[in-house]
């Protein structure tokens, strides 16, 4: 769907023979302007309308910030003057979704409503721990209910209230005065949001709802995708953070649309589009918004590398695609913990080195030890031939782990309330592996530090509170890094020589008077204390080093716990090939398993879009696919070709595309 920013072309007859000739299936209409809409319609293009709800209400942009970052009592603004979240706001833009919605919904060609883009209760990420309405008797309503405490009185502080903290043992730490204010933040605004969402179903039932330009999942900015994604029926969002894995487990059966963005970059090549496009149709997105700037020449003649994608853009958005409508992604059984007062957490001990220029922390998302954990976890499963889902926190507390998971990790889990601690025990009493890299459970969900950690008992260990930062990592900061030392750092071999810390099977050990590789069994199951920190294998997976010996200090016991690859992927040399991933759907109409390989290449972006592939290898060559039994019907799903019944078969691979093939049935066991 291209952003027409650039669209040098026009909405005449030449831009639409463009997109017929191109590929391009769709466009967009913004601030409910309905002047395009017979152009959109004459060329068959599906839209979405951006800034349903205006511009500089839900994004904030335009105003210096820095004066009133450790102001917790700043009432939230923009470049416009004061933007409170509040009654009047709320009937103002409902009024106006209302009114452009009402102009849209006689269009056939309509697919979705984005209430803006860029949106936060902050701006971005940024770190402004303001209030987002001045009704500060609501809050503490919330917070009574909250804590189950009828003295609770609220306490607005900001990120130096921490930084005050950290250097006292581990059972004094206690930042629920300053993470409670940011969870009703959140909470308020996905609740706001939601309501948003329901003026524009009001106005037409039949069309979703949502946002565009979403962010890493943050303690900032409202971006807790549990409380988000049960709001929203529309999204496209950067991937950054893991937002794009984690959008798609929180998506029901696949069934809202979900697309991402598109920026072409000469530098990198047209390689880069080809292999997003690939790629994210693989992990279920149903589109992408192109950034259209730099695609024509001062003559409107299209550049030479929209001639070299066409194709790619022509199959997967005319053949492929259409195949996935209605799928559903399958796992191996093995579930990624969401845990977002972890994340919170994780902030909190992350910016002990930046002292008070915590404020300038932008970029969290490739810094913090939450996101860095959580993205080499992801890395070790699907390098291991695994895929996986994120579960929620919130679904956890409410009906235990999922049954369809044999094994739940724990990615620097440090923040887990009582009942998350019941929950995973259960799981392990009825036979499921639990795995914890490091610290699981040493903070409560509000951020207020244990003195015995949550799962100590669970994994044999026992913590008193006297824990200070000199028994973590390097002993000079709680966590593996010094992010202000590599704030600007290149490679992650720089980030990780800010600490030294010491290693053991080649990763950082977490705890330095722990034992690694703590194995308990309890009832059926097994809990495990890995006491290391996976972040080092992004390292080693961006030198070309990452090794089945890395894989294992980690995955052995997602395999010893039930999961079982079962798409085996071999290259010439009688290798899985590097960094190759198998994603399979399962499509309950046609009753057929697809199953996509591509190379699962490390992807940049920022929290205004862009970005891209970085370490795609080009090579073309054969792989060999080896499943567990025969299946029947088998099918290249890119040439067509039937390929019978077979157990073993051989596809040409490009790694700058996929391979994609399918078979009748279910997966083979």
């Amino acid at each position: 769907m291209p952003w027409r920013y650039q669209w040098a072309i026009g909405t005449g007859d030449e831009g639409g023979a463009f997109c017929r000739d191109y590929g391009f299936n769709g466009g967009f209409t913004d601030h409910g302007d309905t002047s395009v809409l017979p152009w959109l319609e004459k060329w068959n293009l599906r839209f979405y309308n951006d800034h349903t709800a205006g511009k500089g209400y839900l994004h904030l942009a335009g105003a210096n910030w820095k004066a009133i970052q450790t102001d917790g009592r700043a009432l939230r603004f923009g470049g416009g003057g004061p933007r409170p979240l509040d009654d009047k706001m709320l009937a103002m833009l409902s009024e106006m979704i209302t009114r452009r919605v009402n102009g849209l919904k006689k269009s056939p060609m309509r697919i979705a409503y984005a209430l803006d883009d860029e949106i936060s209760w902050c701006s971005f990420v940024k770190p402004i721990p303001w209030r987002i309405h001045d009704n500060d008797a609501d809050y503490e309503k919330w917070l009574v209910a909250y804590t189950g405490d009828p003295t609770a009185k609220a306490q607005y502080v900001s990120g130096n209230f921490v930084l005050a903290q950290l250097a006292k043992p581990l059972a004094q730490l206690d930042f629920s005065p300053f993470l409670d204010r940011m969870t009703y933040n959140d909470s308020y605004w996905a609740v706001f949001l939601g309501k948003l969402v329901e003026a524009a179903n009001a106005a037409d039932p039949e069309t979703p709802c949502g946002f565009v330009g979403g962010q890493s999942p943050n303690l900032f900015g409202g971006y807790d995708y549990a409380k988000l994604m049960k709001r929203i029926q529309f999204l496209e969002s950067y991937n950054i953070g893991s937002s794009t894995e984690i959008i798609r487990s929180f998506n029901p059966q696949n069934a809202m649309p979900i697309v991402t963005t598109h920026f072409h970059n000469d530098q990198r090549g047209t390689a880069n589009d080809i292999w997003q496009t690939w790629y994210y149709l693989a992990h279920g997105n149903r589109g992408m918004i192109g950034w259209v700037e730099g695609w024509f020449d001062k003559d409107k003649k299209p550049r030479p590398w929209l001639d070299e994608y066409k194709a790619t853009n022509k199959e997967v958005g005319g053949i492929q695609g259409k195949k996935l409508v209605g799928a559903r992604w399958l796992h191996d059984g093995v579930a990624l913990y969401y845990s977002h007062p972890s994340i919170q957490v994780s902030w909190c001990l992350d910016i002990e080195p930046h002292g008070r220029t915590w404020i300038n922390r932008n970029g969290d998302c490739r810094l913090g030890t939450s996101h860095l954990v959580r993205k080499a976890w992801e890395y070790l499963i699907t390098d291991s031939g695994l895929q996986y889902n994120f579960i929620p926190y919130d679904e956890v507390v409410v009906n235990g782990v999922p049954k369809e998971y044999k094994v739940v990790i724990l990615p620097a889990c440090y923040a887990l309330s009582d009942i998350e601690a019941a929950r995973f025990r259960a799981f392990v009493e009825a036979g499921g592996t639990l795995i914890a890299d490091f610290a699981p459970g040493l903070f409560d969900h509000r951020g207020k530090a244990r003195a015995k950690g949550a799962l100590d008992d669970l994994f044999g260990v026992a913590h008193d509170g006297a824990e200070t930062k000199a028994d973590f990592f390097g002993g000079k900061v709680w966590v593996e890094t010094n992010q202000d030392a590599g704030f600007s750092y290149k490679r992650y071999r720089d980030l990780f020589a800010t600490v030294q810390c010491p290693l053991a099977d080649e990763f950082a050990i977490a705890e330095r008077k722990l034992k690694t590789h703590i194995i308990r069994k309890v009832g059926k199951g097994t809990a495990v204390l890995v006491n290391l920190s996976p972040q080092r294998y992004l390292q080693y997976r961006e030198e070309g080093a990452a090794s089945d010996q890395h894989r294992n200090v980690f995955i052995q016991y997602a395999l010893s716990g039930g999961a079982r690859p079962w798409v085996r992927v071999t290259g010439p040399d009688g290798a899985r090939p590097r960094n190759c991933e198998a994603t399979y759907w399962w499509h309950p109409e046609a009753k057929r398993t697809y199953v996509f390989v591509l190379q699962n290449a490390e992807v940049t972006s920022s929290d205004v879009g862009g970005g891209g592939v970085e370490g795609l290898t080009a090579k073309r060559h054969p792989i060999t696919i080896a499943l567990p039994a025969p299946v029947r019907d088998l099918t290249d799903e890119r040439t067509g070709k039937k390929l019978g019944e077979a157990a073993s078969f051989t596809l040409d691979f490009n790694p700058v595309e996929a391979a994609f093939f399918s078979f009748a049935g279910e997966p083979p066991k």
